[in-house]
């Protein structure tokens, strides 16, 4: 990596970053994708180089998460620019906005902690427009003289952004949150529910062994097969199906959405004959789906831009409690048949 050395009398080095992302970049990123490493998927931070930035140069804002930090570097190809990182633990951009450390304090002591006064000679820094939850712009120019201006949703839109003298279109400030991007979000909700299901999936499928308290590997073979596609039909259910039919569902709150993926669900696997022998192994399955599924989807709330802060946690104190109702109801029906 190449460096600028003693920029306008500032005592440190500040590495100079390509805008185009290697395969390394690349493979890391899918790895994050898939939520493997996604803890130190993370970069130092500080203020960084783009081109051959001079003191007219604009100042960019971002996360310390590497994907964040790659997407914009990536996305101002060709211009001269500083990049100034705050520390927001490894979490992107939107989530570290709601949780306070894309936030106004940091940005504060960045701007002072990296010498921005001392790089450029304007007092302008764009921040992204999804950051804004967490900073308020008006301490942030008394506290740094700096003012604040809040940059398109999407970061391949700066290039368009900075040509219009850093004004932006209603379709810059729109978040549009499509197909594409709720399938990408899909496998990181996979992996993170995965070893919840299996475990619960072990769980049923040695206790469906039991049939009249008598052991059986026949009994536990056949009622294995029911209880893993019932298991997998919720699995799949609240982690991809109610992502990519979101705009279409009806209901607000992402509980209410993933009950109705689930309800559907069990209806369906009901009349397939896939949700037992009898009439109460099946209701006892379908409120299991139904509250596996409506709790995953009601995860996947935190990766959307549907919902605030203030809003995921009325959201859970009212669904969480409902949900652990029907699965605890579902669950212990199920295993007392196993014993009657």
């Amino acid at each position: 990596m190449d460096y600028i050395v003693d920029y306008i009398g500032i005592d440190r080095k500040i590495p100079v970053v390509a805008t185009f992302l290697n395969s390394y970049d690349r493979l890391v990123a899918i790895k994050a994708r898939w939520a493997i490493n996604r803890n130190d998927y993370k970069i130092p931070p500080g203020i960084y180089a783009v081109g051959n930035p001079d003191e007219k140069a604009n100042v960019f804002v971002t996360a310390n998460y590497k994907l964040s930090f790659d997407h914009l570097r990536s996305n101002i190809a060709g211009m001269n620019a500083w990049i100034l990182v705050l520390d927001t633990k490894g979490i992107n951009v939107w989530c570290a906005a709601g949780k306070g450390t894309f936030g106004t304090n940091e940005l504060i002591n960045r701007i002072r902690s990296c010498d921005i006064e001392k790089l450029v000679s304007h007092r302008k820094i764009i921040v992204p427009q999804l950051g804004a939850v967490g900073v308020s712009a008006h301490e942030v120019k008394n506290e740094t003289g700096f003012k604040v201006i809040y940059g398109p949703v999407r970061a391949v839109d700066i290039p368009s952004f900075i040509s219009a003298n850093l004004r932006a279109t209603e379709s810059m400030r729109t978040v549009k949150f499509t197909l594409s991007d709720r399938l990408i979000l899909t496998p990181v909700e996979l992996v993170g529910h995965f070893k919840y299901i299996i475990s619960l999936l072990v769980l049923m499928i040695l206790l469906g062994g039991f049939k009249n308290s008598t052991f059986s590997f026949n009994d536990m073979f056949d009622s294995g097969i029911v209880v893993t596609v019932s298991l997998l039909c919720a699995y799949i259910g609240g982690a991809v199906i109610t992502p990519l039919l979101l705009p279409w569902l009806p209901a607000r709150s992402f509980a209410m959405k993933g009950l109705i993926v689930g309800v559907a669900i069990s209806i369906v696997l009901y009349f397939a004959q896939l949700t037992g022998t009898n009439i109460i192994e099946s209701i006892s399955l379908m409120f299991i789906i139904v509250a596996s599924t409506s709790f995953i989807s009601m995860n996947f709330t935190g990766a959307s831009t549907y919902t605030s802060l203030s809003g995921v946690k009325k959201e859970m104190k009212t669904a969480v409690p409902m949900q652990l109702i029907f699965f605890l109801t579902g669950l212990l029906t199920w295993i007392i048949l196993r014993f009657i």
